[in-house]
C-alpha cells in the first residue's frame, strides 16, 4: 500500500487504535511509584478508563491472547507506546464484597498536571474517542515489521504472536474525551501526579 506522511484526522478509527494510558486500578499505587513489570497472568476482570486527553510518542497496535491466572485465553487489542502523557485520569472497577455488596475501586490523578508513562502496553477489548489524530500512520503493516513503537518482549515470544499478522503504528497519537474497557496495563514507568485511590458503595464508575 503507499505509504503517506502527514496529519489523519480519523475519529472513526480510535475503535481500533486507542492507547490506554492508564495503570490496572490494583496496581495503581505500584506503577505511581515507579517501575512495573510488564509479564503476569491477567485476572479477566475487565476495567473501564476514562480521560480528558492523552498524548502518545511511537505508536503500536497489534492483535493478541492473553491469559489467566486459570489458563483461559482472552482476545485483546494491544496498544502500545514509547510515551505518553494523560490527563483527567478516571479508571474504576466494580468489586463484589461478600455480604456487602457491589463496591467501586477508583483511581484518578493528573488534573493538574498531565500522569506520564514509558513503554506503556494497553490491552483492550472496547474503545470510544471524541477525536482521533495520528501522524505518520501506517495501517497494514505486518506485526513482526513495526517500529515506530514498541513490541512487548513476552508478546513477542508468545505463541499467540503472527509477526506476519496484520499490524498498525504511527509516529505520535492525541486523543480527547476517550473511553476504554481493558483487561491489563503495563508499563514500563507510570507517574501520576495528584493520585487518589477510593472504594466507594454501589456503582460509580468512570464515565
Amino acid at each position: 500500500m503507499p505509504h503517506r506522511k502527514g496529519k489523519t484526522n480519523w475519529g472513526r478509527f480510535a475503535v481500533i487504535l486507542v492507547p490506554g494510558v492508564v495503570a490496572c486500578v490494583a496496581l495503581g499505587i505500584a506503577m505511581a511509584q515507579g517501575a512495573l513489570a510488564a509479564s503476569f497472568f491477567i485476572s479477566g476482570q475487565r476495567f473501564q478508563v476514562a480521560a480528558d486527553a492523552l498524548t502518545l510518542r511511537g505508536v503500536s497496535i497489534y492483535g493478541m491472547v492473553d491469559v489467566t491466572n486459570e489458563g483461559d485465553p482472552v482476545p485483546v487489542l494491544v496498544t502500545g507506546a514509547r510515551h505518553a502523557t494523560v490527563s483527567g485520569l478516571c479508571q474504576s472497577v466494580l468489586v463484589d464484597i461478600p455480604v456487602l455488596g457491589p463496591y467501586t475501586l477508583k483511581l484518578t490523578g493528573g488534573n493538574e498536571r498531565p500522569a506520564e508513562a514509558s513503554d506503556l502496553f494497553l490491552d483492550s477489548t472496547t474503545t470510544l474517542a471524541g477525536q482521533a489524530d495520528f501522524t505518520d500512520i501506517d495501517i497494514g503493516v505486518a506485526q513482526g515489521a513495526i517500529t515506530k513503537g514498541p513490541i512487548d518482549p513476552n508478546d513477542r515470544s508468545s505463541q499467540f504472536f503472527d509477526p506476519n499478522g496484520f499490524g498498525q503504528q504511527a509516529a505520535s497519537a492525541t486523543l480527547t474525551n476517550f473511553r476504554v474497557t481493558t483487561v491489563a496495563v503495563s508499563a514500563g514507568t507510570f507517574r501520576i501526579p495528584g493520585l487518589r485511590l477510593s472504594l466507594e458503595r454501589g456503582h460509580d464508575e468512570c464515565t
